[in-house]
């Protein structure tokens, strides 16, 4: 079967490696409008039509995505290709595959998180030959492993086939950067890897008047990611903690241990999450999540970690506001209250405008410090946690008044979600500023 193709130089080299025998994972990623859905459907449906009775997934975060903007770009290949979508292939909307004449699939999947698949384990017992992910960004890094284990496994061996994942992306600081993006240019990238950077003028074959009308984008962070295809744009000049200081929490393991304590921010009934952290010293060793739980519920939580790392209530901080104070009655533990007067340091009143705000810009500097360290092996942990301290950020910092941090209110609207981790490890300050404190380092009374 002879499929016409016309790459472009950057699509041509995605093919190299889509064709060799070491590279596994292919990220092919940057502005908008650089081939990348042209490329993925190409490959795809190239190789199912070419090798019988072999099985391809595309993966997305929402599949109606998929089926509105990536199934478009499908048929436009079928078009270069001077043959009929529907000659060759029917399409099943009950399980949602394209069913090719020559025996091969092409399945078409969701990406969603699931309460009952949290790990996406779904993913991990499928027999696929090769994959695409489009729109990685979108992703949680754990979809996307459980999806690398699923290719090679479908007749690679009666074509000689390596297994290959195919990625499509635009910026993204998620694992995306920190895979691919960052090793490559540190020149660290293993070579079961590979990333092409892809502009839209590299799109020698697009409509040149919309790849001009890019260059009309207003918005500095969309011009930044989708125009110029840059991931080292910063999100907001506000940002309290910078991308790298974030991803390097969960290798800081020269961070010491130390005493320990436990913080919590305590959820409504119902409402965002009741998050736990135990603490070595700056060294979360522990994470405890709880939904819908009642305030008896989440004490109880509390008080098992309480006892099984032997932590004294004087050492264990809840966030006071709400039904928070409910639990502190029930522990007799430190409170948290966030409107409250900022803490004296060394007998000097600090320009913040509240307690919450004094407590986020000392741990945002201990962070960017590399001072902390999370142990977690939790994917969706590392995803919320990340994308929650991003959004720590200074509010009107050309202001002359005190300083402060957005509200949470502000937070939750960019978020469509509670930052429940942050506030809950940002409560680990109140035992460096609080007076009358034992500092474990020197274990002498410290009162400011």
């Amino acid at each position: 079967m002879n499929l016409k193709f016309k790459p472009n130089s950057k699509q041509l080299l995605a093919c190299e490696k889509w064709i060799d025998k070491t590279t596994i994972e292919i990220c092919f990623g940057g502005a908008k409008y650089g081939g990348k859905s042209f490329l993925g459907a190409t490959l795809i449906f190239g190789d199912a039509l070419i090798y019988p009775d072999t099985f391809y997934f595309i993966a997305r975060k929402q599949l109606n995505d998929l089926r509105k903007y990536t199934a478009p770009t499908i048929g436009k290949v079928f078009q270069q290709w001077d043959i009929k979508l529907t000659q060759y292939t029917t399409y099943n909307g009950q399980d949602h595959y394209y069913q090719c004449y020559n025996g091969s699939r092409i399945y078409l999947l969701e990406c969603t998180e699931l309460p009952s698949d949290p790990m996406f384990e779904r993913f991990g017992s499928i027999d696929m030959t090769r994959g695409w992910i489009e729109e990685g960004g979108e992703i949680n890094s754990l979809a996307k492993e459980n999806l690398k284990t699923a290719v090679g496994r479908k007749n690679n061996n009666k074509y000689d086939l390596y297994p290959k994942l195919l990625i499509t992306c635009n910026p993204k600081k998620n694992f995306l950067y920190s895979e691919f993006y960052k090793p490559f240019m540190d020149g660290t990238l293993p070579p079961d890897k590979a990333f092409i950077q892809a502009y839209a003028h590299d799109n020698i074959y697009g409509d040149q008047n919309y790849i001009k009308s890019l260059n009309n984008i207003k918005d500095r962070i969309m011009y930044e990611r989708l125009v110029m295809g840059n991931w080292e744009y910063d999100d907001d000049q506000n940002a309290l903690i910078d991308f790298d200081s974030i991803n390097d929490l969960f290798t800081n393991t020269h961070v010491p241990e130390g005493m320990k304590y436990i913080t919590a921010d305590i959820a409504r009934f119902g409402r965002d999450k009741t998050v736990i952290i135990v603490w070595s010293g700056w060294r979360v060793i522990r994470i405890l999540s709880i939904d819908k739980n009642k305030v008896t519920e989440a004490a109880e939580a509390i008080k098992k970690l309480k006892d099984e790392y032997k932590i004294p209530a004087s050492q264990i901080i809840c966030d006071a506001d709400g039904v928070g104070s409910g639990v502190v009655d029930i522990l007799a533990c430190k409170e948290f209250t966030g409107n409250a007067v900022p803490f004296e340091v060394h007998g000097k009143k600090e320009n913040y405008q509240n307690c919450k705000s004094q407590f986020y810009f000392n741990f945002a500097e201990k962070i960017c410090r590399k001072e902390v360290f999370i142990a977690t092996q939790s994917e969706t942990a590392k995803r919320l946690i990340t994308e929650e301290l991003e959004q720590v950020k200074q509010k009107n910092p050309d202001g002359d008044g005190k300083r402060a941090i957005i509200s949470k209110d502000e937070v939750k609207r960019i978020l469509g979600r509670s930052p429940d981790y942050s506030d809950a490890m940002m409560l680990r300050y109140y035992f460096e500023l609080k007076p009358g404190i034992i500092k474990p380092a020197t274990m002498t009374y410290v009162r400011a």
